[in-house]
């Protein structure tokens, strides 16, 4: 059965952007794009009051999905759209509704004065234990927040794409994230930029006085360790522009830096194979809570 571009659905702001961006990306990908919509059960005290009645509460529910449905057919008539309700946790049901799909969109509040995301704890779960690529977009997101602007100055779908972002670590690259970004920036038609922070090992910046050659030398081993990885991508891809980009600070800072000037910020997370709480590292948190581009979390071993 072909895998679809899946996206929780709860009738907020925030998850209406989520199914117009994976509506886009659908079309993108060739795929169908599917509406999963989680509800609660409500208890029966709730369910039997004036305002609230059974029937009422059946038909907001299934109003939520089946209007959303219309909607994205009008404006994206070459994506085939389908809708699926459940009952129970809404983490755990868009996470195993993830393992069946090409990747899982949902939507995240965008936070106030900063510009970031405001992750709730399902959006968080369901990250830390998605199997598949899960992206995360804000309330407000806009198609052509993604494009360059046009010759007035105005961000616009008739303009390239913004690159795509991929925030790599050099000491453990990972096959399957490289390829997704590579994957992304191709079907946008634009290039791959390849973030790589770094810092030297505390053994060498505490206690012992700055040296500058010192320096230059880790950045020149850093830069060099990034080429040799991309190496073999760039034989792959030779018509896809690849920047690399090695620098000396916070990876996190960097790649929350870089969004802002990016389509897509493809970040990865570690499967976590032990029934602990849910973890997606410290990096993968600081990008999901403040990028200002949609963000993509591909779990990887």
């Amino acid at each position: 059965m072909p895998r679809t571009v899946t996206v929780g659905l709860d009738g907020s702001p925030e998850s209406r952007a989520a199914a117009e961006w994976a509506a886009r990306e659908a079309s993108l990908r060739g795929l169908a794009l599917k509406l999963v919509h989680v509800w609660e059960a409500v208890p029966d005290p709730i369910a039997q009051a004036p305002l609230l009645g059974a029937e009422t509460f059946q038909h907001w529910t299934e109003r939520v999905p089946r209007e959303a449905a219309e909607g994205l057919r009008l404006r994206h008539p070459g994506v085939e759209v389908s809708t699926e309700q459940f009952a129970g946790r809404p983490a755990e049901v868009l996470a195993r509704e993830a393992k069946e799909a090409e990747l899982l969109v949902l939507g995240s509040r965008a936070m106030s004065g900063i510009g970031g995301f405001l992750v709730g704890s399902v959006g968080y779960e369901v990250v830390a234990h998605a199997d598949r690529p899960v992206v995360l977009l804000r309330a407000g997101e806009q198609a052509p927040d993604e494009h360059t602007k046009d010759p007035a100055g105005v961000p616009s779908t008739a303009a390239p794409y913004l690159p795509v972002v991929l925030g790599l670590d050099t000491d453990s690259p990972n096959e399957e994230l490289i390829d997704f970004a590579l994957d992304a920036a191709v079907r946008r038609s634009t290039s791959l930029r390849v973030v790589h922070g770094w810092n030297p090992s505390p053994y060498l910046s505490y206690g012992v006085p700055a040296d500058l050659e010192l320096h230059r030398e880790l950045a020149r081993q850093q830069a060099a360790a990034l080429t040799e990885v991309m190496r073999p991508w760039r034989q792959k891809f030779p018509d896809l522009p690849i920047t690399e980009e090695s620098r000396y600070g916070s990876p996190a800072g960097y790649l929350v830096d870089a969004s802002a000037d990016a389509s897509l910020v493809v970040v990865g997370r570690r499967h976590q194979r032990a029934p602990l709480r849910p973890h997606i590292g410290p990096i993968t948190h600081a990008v999901l809570h403040h990028a200002t581009a949609p963000v993509a979390v591909v779990a990887h071993d």
